[in-house]
């Protein structure tokens, strides 16, 4: 419950200012999703049905995702942020001896943000910005012998689904003038800050730094 109320606060701050937000700025992005830690790779010991021990390592690809925000500007110099944002990764869990499995990681995630605009240009969204905060994370983990992004597969998915808190921190920039639209560059890095306790059978850390091309409003 403590933790549920920490990730609302951001969305209860929107919900107190924004009456008094001038101009509210909607965005969509494309994100490239570069896996870091042990999310990126992973090496682990098992055994195995004969009861011999083995090592094996899970490694994730570059990913890609999508996001759509929406800003509200408090002042010159904040903005408070809500973002609805999906992404997937596709992985191999290697070895030596044994079939490789492919994985695939997608989650979805609710999020709110501060965004710091150290210029005063939080109300028309434009320049340098920090930003940072916290997000529902919506996980879903899935091995497979066979074509594991088929449908058609004739092998079968074991999936397992995970929701944690998840928190960000970044540096953007808005690109344009003060009307129309302006293109948008950012950089966050994200990490899971709830349930990643590997030897209780959770999975990593989803940890990643997120650069997401794309326009604001």
């Amino acid at each position: 419950m403590r933790r549920t109320t920490l990730l609302l606060l951001p969305l209860l701050l929107v919900s107190g200012v924004a009456l008094r937000a001038q101009s509210p700025h909607m965005g969509f992005s494309l994100n490239l999703i570069n896996p870091t830690g042990d999310f990126a790779s992973k090496r682990y010991t098992s055994i195995d049905s004969l009861g011999q021990p083995y090592d094996g390592k899970m490694t994730y690809d570059l990913g890609l995702g999508g996001s759509f925000t929406v800003s509200f500007p408090v002042d010159r110099a904040l903005a408070i942020r809500l973002n609805l944002s999906g992404s997937a990764e596709n992985g191999t869990d290697r070895a030596a001896g044994y079939s490789d499995i492919n994985l695939r990681h997608s989650m979805f995630s609710l999020g709110g943000d501060i965004q710091i605009f150290p210029n005063g240009t939080a109300f028309r969204h434009r320049g340098l910005y920090f930003v940072g905060g916290l997000s529902a994370d919506f996980e879903q983990f899935d091995r497979s012998y066979g074509d594991i992004n088929s449908y058609y597969s004739y092998a079968p998915v074991d999936t397992t689904r995970k929701s944690r808190m998840g928190g960000s921190l970044g540096i953007g920039h808005s690109f344009g003038y003060d009307a129309g639209v302006r293109f948008t560059l950012e950089a966050t890095y994200h990490t899971s800050l709830t349930s990643h306790d590997m030897q209780a059978g959770d999975p990593p850390s989803t940890d990643f730094v997120k650069v997401a091309f794309g326009f604001v409003f």
